[in-house]
Order: C-alpha cells, then sequence, then structure tokens
C-alpha cells in the first residue's frame, strides 16, 4: 500500500492528506508544513481531538510520500 500511512483499520492516502492540510500535488515540503503547523496550532486552542489527529496523519503520510519519492529519485 504506497502512499498511505496504517491507522487502525484504516490508511491515509496521499490525495485525503492533501485534501485535509488543503494543499494542492504541486505544495513544496515548505509550504506542506507551515499549512500543518497552521492548522496544528487552531486546533490545539479551539479544535479536537480528532480533528488534531487527522492534521498530524496527514502530515505523516506526506511525510512518508516525500522519503519514498526521494528514495526513488536518489
Amino acid at each position: 500500500m504506497q502512499n498511505a500511512v496504517r491507522s487502525s483499520s484504516k490508511a491515509m492516502t496521499e490525495h485525503e492528506a492533501r485534501q485535509i492540510l488543503g494543499i494542492g500535488e504541486q505544495a513544496s515540503w515548505e509550504e506542506i508544513l507551515q499549512k500543518y503547523d497552521t492548522l496544528f496550532e487552531r486546533n490545539a486552542k479551539a479544535g479536537t481531538f480528532y480533528l488534531q489527529s487527522k492534521v498530524h496523519r496527514a502530515k505523516e503520510c506526506l511525510e512518508a510520500a516525500q522519503r519514498a519519492k526521494a528514495t526513488n529519485d536518489g
């Protein structure tokens, strides 16, 4: 299962991760981290654990995809 992070019995796809963070396919890693930080901080103040978890899992999924891409490209 490429481009997915296992969490319980469900896997998050790269597409779902990008939707959660509100970023496009061409977003740089810096843009991904900026969006993650913003959403994570907002949910820490006024969100729920569920939303916080989704944001974190989205970042993990995209991080794994970035690593896989770097491995394949390198």
